[in-house]
């Protein structure tokens, strides 16, 4: 008969092992009798029934029940995180309108979606946006107006067209006749000077009718105009709703207004709707910045709270390949604000399939009744009356599973994060003084063994990044990243299993290899999670330290483990065998809730977004970090309790089983990334047209072909086997000799991957839908001897809504002044020729006339000078595409979803 106290088997002892054993089940006599009082006393039979219990209480449970014990905690994930995660509330019907006053009617917002849905894409520039969607806004706004209290409330309606430019990026913008639809809405009672700013864009991506992105956000702030315009209770505060109609150029309507219009400058607020997606919840990704009161705002009004920090700082590191209006009222207004966004779905965004049937009526509820409860809170707040007096620093901010929404100031954060991680390292060291009491030993032997199990927490947190990471470089060099797009359970095994084995395995190794002599089990095991408890605490100070409001991950993670532990000390369970562990479980719970709540809504916005990381970086790499980084929060205190069990390094092989399964499954065809309608891979690519002129006029290169810039770390590979695409080809060999390689590169992404880009030539000439027409008016030299200059006129005419001027002075030649924006030539240091300036217009297509002034280190300028570059992007679905790229559209495979346009470029040297 084997007898167990804390993993040993009497039988197969050393005659030293024996000596500690006998010494180990004294230690349990006396964790035993700790807990009675000295001068009651005790009988002999008692003492021997509390032996037994401790005994009992000592021993390690068999090993089959660990397999039980993980899948109870992937079944709370599933019964409770999961589900409260996609729980959306039941969208409000119109005839029930009359029972729920002033409450957000989802069928009606979904009916006018379904309008917005039928009118198709909505291209800044095209017809359908210019006119048709202007004029149905204004007809919705004039239905509010005949709704409106007029005795409580005056509205003001404006279509603004303006011009102006800015720098975004590496990337000077200028736009035209740019066209959005403003609303003030104001109570009569009110003397307010500061407006509160709702702002969503009508317009869309090429192909794409945007019923997602944005046209829900749109629907949204006219149920809210509404229902603010009717209801009985007036508010202090004028608001001004901008709808505007040209975010996808991009930014150019928001810019225009913060800008131009004439109430920008009363704007205090801003509550900014975008979206990454379509349907489902949205989040709040970015606040303020420094304005803590309007998360005070957000906490006291949104019924379905959804937000994070972690969003925020991952958003504003540039690890999210999006960007939102809300940089622009930011940094040009600035305008402190609220930027939400719909994250569910991002397989669809910026494609043909973000459509109606896509968008449930309870993600318009949902929407709904946070965005009218923001704006009625926000519209009543006393500190618009004066926000920069209530500009204190950033905030903490994080919803709990959508229940309830906490936040506070990041210098409170600062005073927790501190306070609890020294307490926590506190009552650990009061923990080590307590076994080293009751077993007899010295408090250097409990010293001792912390220190080695801190090591290894180290070492185990290590490993738990470093072998989902390692799985992610194997699966890049063998060209199988992104096996986990249409199959996002995949990463189970991939990642979060590594992730697991890793934090698990250095301890593992240790109690089952090394086990103490003096030292019990369980208290050993206790240590186990004292040394990550005190590793967390280290983290959590150093992030605080460097500024990382992050850091209160590690907080939540401290605080839990610190409030088992206080509760095992004063209840005496931390002396009675394996018992601490059931008040460490159920204390575990809330934040493994969380923490499980918190990283599967990051994988359900970062997923998708994979497929347009570009091809520089390994997505992998990021959906990797992810998992581990969330199994470490969630698993770090429960993974070792493994070794409650019996042959734990069963459960540790029995991972790695799991592991290996899901590698065979993900290198098959699950594991391949894409899927017809759901799942797509983003295909864009332009058809061009392309002239290279000299210097003497004559044109020394005349083609045409397809300038593919690839999304995904894929490359054009899933298309090889599918399509004949044999002929295409990197495009180094321009690089050496062209600007941007010789391709009119849309924008400043498309810019900054040029030499990652692919040109597939063909034979056929692209037939355009038209050309700029570029022409050079006059020379004039300037200047002196001592410091000459040259001045170029030019003017583009007939161009489409987009075009792009390119210009690289050549060796020896300084631009010292230009018509556009200046801010390229006063930051020389920041901003490299080649220049790229964007202009985009809407309702004005007048011709550009610009000028360039140069100097010449020699003064002469009978030779060349600068080139100049100038493409013009067809990019409206209405533009006609010749019968060669229509038939190369219908020969992609069906899971490929094009995102194309006909774009003509022609280079010049003057």
């Amino acid at each position: 008969m084997e007898k167990h106290n804390g993993g040993f088997e009497e039988d197969r002892l050393s005659e030293h092992s024996k000596q500690s054993y006998s010494q180990n089940k004294k230690n349990t006599l006396q964790l035993a009798t700790e807990v009675i009082d000295p001068e009651e006393g005790c009988s002999n039979d008692t003492l021997l029934e509390l032996k037994q219990k401790a005994e009992r209480f000592s021993k390690q449970l068999e090993w089959y029940y660990s397999p039980a014990y993980l899948l109870f905690w992937v079944g709370l994930f599933f019964a409770v995180s999961y589900p409260l995660f996609n729980y959306l509330p039941t969208g409000v019907k119109i005839e029930e309108e009359a029972n729920l006053p002033g409450t957000f009617v989802a069928q009606r917002a979904e009916s006018i979606l379904i309008q917005l849905d039928l009118m198709g894409p909505k291209i800044a520039g095209d017809y359908v946006t210019e006119v048709e969607m202007v004029q149905f806004l204004l007809g919705e706004i004039s239905k509010v107006r005949e709704e409106m209290r007029n005795d409580l409330y005056e509205m003001e309606v404006d279509v603004q067209r303006s011009s102006g430019s800015f720098l975004h990026w590496q990337m000077v913008n200028m736009y035209q006749g740019i066209q959005n639809v403003v609303v003030k809405l104001s109570s009569k009672s009110s003397n307010s000077t500061s407006y509160l700013l709702v702002n969503s864009h009508y317009d869309s991506k090429p192909s794409s009718v945007g019923t997602g992105d944005a046209e829900v956000m749109i629907v949204t702030m006219l149920e809210t105009l509404r229902l603010m315009a009717t209801s009985e209770e007036p508010f202090l505060h004028p608001i001004v709703f901008l709808f505007n109609g040209a975010e996808e150029q991009p930014f150019h309507g928001s810019h225009s207004f913060i800008s131009n219009h004439r109430w920008s400058a009363n704007c205090k607020a801003l509550i900014n709707l975008d979206s990454a997606g379509a349907g489902g919840r949205e989040i709040l990704f970015q606040g303020g910045p420094n304005h803590p009161w309007l998360m005070k705002q957000y906490k006291k009004s949104a019924k379905h709270p959804f937000a994070t920090t972690l969003a925020e700082e991952i958003f504003q590191a540039n690890l999210i390949p999006s960007d939102t209006d809300f940089r622009i009222f930011r940094d040009f207004g600035p305008v402190p604000g609220l930027d939400l966004a719909g994250c569910y779905n991002g397989f669809v965004y910026h494609t043909k399939f973000d459509r109606f049937k896509v968008i449930s009526r309870g993600a318009l509820q949902n929407t709904g009744d946070n965005v009218f409860s923001l704006v009625r809170s926000i519209s009543n707040a006393e500190e618009m009356y004066d926000t920069e007096a209530h500009s204190k620093g950033h905030s903490v901010f994080f919803d709990y599973l959508g229940l309830f929404f906490v936040y506070y100031t990041e210098s409170t954060g600062t005073a927790l994060n501190i306070s609890f991680s020294l307490g926590a390292i506190l009552v650990i060291c009061l923990s080590l003084w307590r076994m080293a009491r009751v077993t007899d030993w010295s408090v250097g032997t409990y010293a001792r063994a912390f220190g080695m199990q801190f090591l290894l927490a180290i070492l185990g947190c290590l490993l738990a990044f470093g072998f989902p990471l390692l799985m992610s470089v194997f699966y890049d060099a063998g060209d199988r990243t992104m096996t986990y797009f249409s199959n996002s359970w995949l990463v189970i095994g991939l990642y979060v299993c590594p992730s697991i084995i890793g934090l698990v395995l250095p301890s593992t190794l240790y109690l089952s290899l090394r086990p103490s002599e003096k030292i019990p089990h369980t208290y050993h095991l206790q240590i186990v999670g004292h040394a990550y408890c005190v590793f967390m605490a280290v983290l959590c100070i150093l992030l605080t330290v460097v500024g990382i409001r992050t850091a209160y991950l590690f907080m939540m993670c401290v605080f839990f483990y610190l409030g088992a532990l206080i509760i095992n000390l004063a209840t005496r369970l931390h002396d009675k065998g394996y018992l601490w562990s059931l008040v460490l479980c159920v204390c575990q719970i809330l934040p493994y809730l969380y923490f499980t709540y918190l990283f599967h809504a990051l994988l359900v916005l970062t997923i998708p977004m994979t497929s347009r990381k570009g091809m520089e970086a390994n997505p992998d790499l990021l959906i990797a970090l992810e998992c581990a980084l969330g199994s470490i929060l969630a698993m770090v205190f429960l993974a070792p309790l493994l070794n409650l069990f019996r042959r734990p390094k069963t459960m540790v092989g029995g991972l790695t089983l799991v592991m290996f399964i899901f590698c065979m499954i993900s290198v098959s065809d699950v594991g391949f990334p894409y899927r017809p309608t759901t799942n797509v891979m983003r295909l864009h690519f332009l058809e061009v047209h392309r002239k290279f002129y000299e210097y003497d006029g004559s044109i020394s290169l005349e083609d045409s072909g397809y300038y593919f810039d690839l999304q995904d770390r894929r490359y054009e590979y899933p298309l090889l086997d599918k399509i004949n695409i044999s002929g295409i080809t990197r495009v180094d060999d321009y690089c050496k000799t062209e600007m941007y390689c010789g391709l009119p590169c849309f924008n400043h992404r498309w810019c900054a991957t040029v030499k990652d880009a692919r040109w597939l030539p063909r034979d056929e000439p692209v037939d355009l839908p038209g050309t700029p027409i570029l022409q050079f008016l006059n020379k004039t030299v300037l200047g002196t001897e001592s410091d000459p200059r040259v001045r170029y006129h030019f003017v583009v005419s007939s161009g489409p809504p987009r075009m792009s001027f390119f210009v690289q002075p050549r060796d020896g030649v300084r631009i010292l002044n230009w018509s556009f924006l200046k801010g390229m030539l006063d930051n020389p240091s920041v901003y490299k020729p080649p220049y790229h300036i964007f202009f985009g217009y809407g309702s004005d297509n007048s011709p550009v006339e610009f000028y360039l002034e140069m100097t010449k280190d020699d003064g002469n300028f009978d030779g060349p000078v600068v080139e100049l570059g100038i493409s013009g992007h067809y990019m409206s679905h209405l533009s006609k595409r010749d019968a060669t790229t229509r038939k190369f559209i219908e020969d992609l495979p069906d899971f490929a979803h094009p995102m194309e346009w006909p774009s003509s470029y022609e280079r010049y040297i003057f």
